[in-house]
């Protein structure tokens, strides 16, 4: 439901993602900004949340205009793959959201591809600063989330 929930969410953000113009900020200055699409992103998935982390990777890059590569963990590809069959159902174009099936040489290709542009990863502390000091050395923006763990609290 959590993935659910961002697909929702971005069915609205086209309108939070307007650029800004404020006039007569001072003497002769005007502002104007843009919100631009980036091209290519790619999202690296972890295995034990296959359908979940896809889904907050790839329908925020293509709301905002861009194409997506999603790598799924090769331990379980099926959910993502499943999600993406239901896309292309929903009549999304084809090779506005490829996947890419592998391990370490798939990591590899993300990072190192100069056209894609930006990579959001969720994973184990060692895959993300790997993928963070190798995609940064490519100059793309990297978002890594690592290590987390779903805290509990036991009480009387």
């Amino acid at each position: 439901l959590r993935g659910l929930q961002v697909v929702e969410h971005c069915c609205s953000v086209t309108s939070l993602q307007l650029g800004e113009t404020l006039q007569g900020i001072a003497k002769d200055l005007d502002t104007h900004s843009y919100r631009l699409p980036l091209g290519v992103t790619a999202g690296i998935t972890p295995f034990n949340f296959p359908a979940m982390i896809p889904l907050w990777m790839f329908p925020v890059a293509i709301v905002l205009g861009n194409t997506s590569v999603i790598k799924p963990s090769e331990r379980d590809p099926g959910a993502c793959m499943m999600l993406l069959d239901m896309l292309n159902q929903a009549g999304c174009p084809p090779g506005v959201v490829n996947v890419i099936h592998g391990a370490h040489d798939a990591v590899n290709f993300i990072c190192d591809h100069p056209d894609i542009k930006a990579i959001s990863f969720v994973g184990s502390d060692q895959a993300g600063k790997y993928i963070y000091e190798r995609g940064s050395r490519n100059g793309k923006r990297v978002q890594s989330n690592m290590g987390a763990k779903n805290h509990g609290v036991v009480m009387p």
